[in-house]
């Protein structure tokens, strides 16, 4: 899969001297846009070539849907006793793949979630990753039944030798018969992955895929170029010259088509890979994009959320047989140390220089952009040291930024160039 999966880390930035202020940020109390969970269920039937995320290639009679659940909701109730008191803004199921888990432990860990935090009288917007090899209608409304009311389906191409190439199980047909039931479900809103700038396809076929699966009755599409990450088999590939790539220009002319295709059919281009019809943004991803808590589950998640006044990040460990032996340890976890072998395998505590590149980062990308000195003032840090400031000039003199009263945005027609004007502003 590939949509809404928690933001990279960068590198903390340097810690300022000494006598200054302390480097991580001081947070007072639980962030008012509420907390996001992130669930991530590790395995796959197989393993992708391009994907970078963590999943596990097994067959399903062998998944262990009980046991998981169970190390989940132990990670859960240890996480809450810490976190204390956080309104629940959304919650992602993601992966691997999501679907293959069994409805029935879904709705087990979605009930404690709904337990562990309150909605504040709302409901929260709930997304479970599917791929169209365990997805139909009966499971579409299994999952609805236990509290699902999104689904994200990875349909990634509607073309049978690009879906070979991409390592996926489905065919075309199997892709639309996926969309067609989860719209026709009582789960009202469906979102599809779309994966364009794939070699030897034309923009004109980016274009016309993206069409045909909006028009099935789509809320929201996310529609991503394909990107070649180390430590995956294309990654491998490329490196070695063996994989066909699409050149640079034909994916800006796939961005343009793919663009003006679900324009046409009333969706909105609200962040630089996502498209809207009617205001059904994907929530759990905007939590993301505006810096707010999220707490992951699972085997391999990632977390960034505030502990003891400060803001952390942490990763579980990857190894999905020591997460499953977890049940009975994580009442006892160190949820500040982590190690090789342990089951929290990473903790960054994040200065606040890093905190606000990362709201740069991740901000610009939204077409609302961001008040940057909003945020600064928020973590307490200078918005616009000399550099910034001249890297801004020279962005602004180009048109490839622009600044809308106290928010500063990323033109549409320059978003093809996003990469390098944030990397400039950093």
């Amino acid at each position: 899969m590939t949509a809404a999966k928690p933001p990279r880390p960068l590198q903390p930035a340097p810690p300022p001297p000494s006598s200054g202020p302390p480097s991580h940020a001081t947070i007072r109390g639980a962030d008012p846009a509420g907390i996001g969970v992130y669930v991530h269920f590790p395995w796959c039937l197989k393993k992708c070539p391009y994907c970078d995320f963590l999943s596990v290639a097994s067959p399903a009679p062998d998944l262990p849907h009980g046991r998981y659940a169970d190390a989940v909701l132990a990670e859960l109730e240890r996480r809450v006793r810490e976190l204390g008191a956080r309104r629940l803004r959304s919650v992602f199921f993601g992966g691997g793949t999501p679907s293959l888990w069994a409805p029935a432990e879904v709705g087990r860990v979605l009930s404690a979630i709904f337990q562990a935090f309150d909605a504040g009288g709302s409901s929260p917007e709930v997304t479970l990753e599917c791929n169209p090899t365990s997805f139909d209608l009966p499971r579409a409304e299994a999952f609805g039944a236990v509290g699902v009311n999104r689904f994200s389906i990875g349909v990634q191409g509607l073309e049978a030798a690009r879906l070979q190439f991409l390592g996926r199980l489905h065919d075309p047909a199997g892709a639309l018969r996926a969309v067609q039931e989860a719209v026709a479900s009582s789960v009202e809103r469906v979102s599809a992955d779309l994966i364009f700038g794939v070699a030897a396809e034309p923009p004109e076929t980016a274009a016309a895929e993206a069409a045909t699966v909006a028009d099935l009755g789509l809320t929201h599409v996310s529609a991503y170029a394909l990107t070649i990450e180390p430590g995956t088999q294309f990654g491998a590939l490329a490196k070695k010259g063996k994989l066909p790539l699409l050149d640079e220009g034909r994916v800006a002319e796939s961005f343009q088509a793919v663009d003006e295709a679900l324009g046409a059919r009333g969706f909105e281009h609200y962040e630089i890979s996502n498209y809207a019809r009617a205001g059904a943004y994907a929530e759990h991803n905007l939590g993301y994009w505006r810096g707010t808590e999220y707490l992951g589950l699972g085997c391999g998640a990632w977390g960034t959320v505030d502990f003891a006044g400060q803001r952390v990040r942490y990763r579980n460990t990857p190894v999905p047989e020591r997460y499953l032996a977890s049940t009975e340890h994580w009442s006892t976890v160190p949820l500040l140390e982590a190690g090789p072998g342990e089951l929290v395998s990473v903790v960054e505590h994040l200065d606040r220089e890093t905190l606000l590149r990362e709201r740069i980062l991740l901000g610009l990308r939204l077409a609302e952009g961001l008040d940057i000195d909003a945020q600064a003032a928020e973590l307490g840090v200078e918005a616009w040291p000399k550099d910034r400031q001249r890297a801004a000039q020279r962005l602004l003199d180009r048109g490839r930024i622009v600044q809308h009263g106290t928010r500063w945005l990323i033109p549409k027609d320059q978003w093809l160039f996003a990469d390098g004007t944030i990397s400039t502003l950093l």
